[in-house]
């Protein structure tokens, strides 16, 4: 093992191989982008408004441009292998870096640049070292190499309108034309970068191994639902109060309904989906792995993050003691909440569309239920609105798991299949070491 690295060496980067699953190293990673969204749904939390909502959602969408372009390098590299980890560390530490900077990214722009700096800098090195990495995997390859050129305008354009937006906006006198002109530049950045991954096209980009892929974005998504869950403990001020039991009631309505909604993408759509970009090759399935996974879960993620504040700012009502479960909750909450329910399912809709070709009756009709009950529960006690949204929540899941039992045993039984099958051959494959004859001299640490 190990045999191609020399001793007192980190060894070669090392390529992806068309089975290739997700490394531990990539899950390390992805604990930045865990405080990424803890700190993007609580500066949004503590001052709700329109505008406040654009600027987490420009944040959003530029962090996650970051994740899609480290999915690309991934999809080329073992990320937990030779000397790239070494790289990697430093992306992290420039990716934390940005998450630090992201609160003060839209605080007032004529005050002092150094948050939006720190953004914009930090910003530089992450995507240098993927650029860097990226380079060095693709240097054999006349093809990829012209492909990746086609991204230099991206991102130059996209990290001199960054600090554009740091250095521009304290030169104005104006506070709201300052304003202006920094959404306005943030804006730009996130349309250069999206619209770039549809005109460099799919031509000369491959995906090696579309098991990597959809397990590299389903573990995303599973963080942006366990951010909810934080949100609902943390979020929620639940955490040194005296304990009561509708504020138990509340949080138990709180992780059901992000139970089902982990339900509604990984019980049957989520399977299917990666079996679907399996059979794609080629062109296809960069389309689909582009259109589904790099665009359609931001929009998933948002939804999720939408559905925590509002789920937060429930909970705070009725922990408060000047409030209650009795009384009916005011402002944005019930909006958000049902509002990012929605956004969720919609989008969810979309990406089986898009990956399967089909729509589900059970979708439709659960997006349909939570716009109806929206204006009644603004009506509604705090604890009611929770309960509602998460009846029609679980409602959807015992529709599906009964309407679609056989689309979803036959399903299942060929994952298991695979699974069984691949187990079996690992087992065979590491039956091996067992054969392997003792030596009576130490063994060297």
């Amino acid at each position: 093992m190990g045999g191609h690295r020399r001793r007192g060496q980190l060894g070669p980067a090392v390529p992806i191989a068309p089975g290739a699953r997700v490394d531990k190293f990539e899950v390390f990673f992805d604990l930045v982008f865990v405080f990424s969204f803890f700190i993007i749904t609580r500066a949004t939390a503590a001052n709700i408004s329109g505008r406040q909502l654009l600027h987490a959602g420009l944040v959003l969408a530029v962090l996650w441009w970051i994740w899609v372009v480290h999915s690309l390098v991934a999809t080329r590299v073992r990320l937990g292998e030779g000397y790239v980890p070494v790289l990697m560390v430093i992306a992290m530490v420039a990716l934390f870096a940005f998450a630090l900077g992201l609160p003060q990214a839209f605080s007032d722009p004529t005050g002092v640049a150094g948050g939006p700096m720190l953004v914009a800098i930090s910003y530089v090195v992450v995507r240098a070292v993927h650029m860097i990495l990226y380079q060095h995997v693709v240097r054999d390859s006349p093809q990829e190499r012209r492909q990746l050129r086609r991204f230099a305008p991206e991102l130059a354009v996209s990290i001199v309108l960054l600090l554009a937006a740091a250095l521009i906006p304290p030169q104005i006198g104006d506070p709201d034309k300052a304003a202006l002109v920094r959404d306005g530049l943030w804006i730009t950045v996130v349309v250069v970068q999206y619209a770039t991954g549809f005109i460099v096209g799919t031509w000369g980009w491959g995906v090696t191994s579309a098991e990597h892929w959809t397990e590299r974005y389903d573990l995303i998504l599973i963080i942006a639902l366990g951010e909810s869950i934080i949100s609902t403990g943390v979020g929620g001020n639940l955490l040194g109060k005296p304990v009561t039991w509708p504020a138990v009631a509340a949080a138990a309505l709180g992780i059901v309904i992000t139970a089902a909604l982990w339900w509604a993408h990984f019980d049957f759509i989520g399977p299917a989906a990666r079996i679907a970009l399996h059979a794609a090759e080629g062109a296809p399935r960069v389309a689909m792995a582009r259109d589904a996974y790099a665009y359609l879960y931001l929009l998933m993620i948002a939804g999720v993050i939408l559905f925590s504040i509002g789920n937060e700012e429930i909970l705070h009502k009725i922990t408060d003691p000047a409030g209650g479960i009795a009384e009916a909750v005011d402002g944005p909450a019930v909006p958000m909440l049902f509002g990012g329910l929605i956004c969720y399912f919609a989008v969810n809709l979309a990406f089986q569309l898009r990956t399967l070709h089909t729509v589900s009756w059970t979708r439709v009709g659960v997006i349909v239920a939570l716009a109806a009950a929206l204006p009644i529960c603004q009506h509604l006690p705090a604890l009611g609105t929770l309960t509602l949204a998460a009846v029609i929540c679980v409602g959807l899941v015992a529709v599906e798991v009964l309407v679609m039992s056989q689309s979803r045993h036959a399903l299942r039984s060929a994952v298991f299949q695979e699974r069984t099958s691949h187990e079996a051959h690992e087992a065979a494959w590491r039956a091996r070491w067992h054969d392997v004859p003792e030596s009576d001299e130490p063994t060297a640490p």
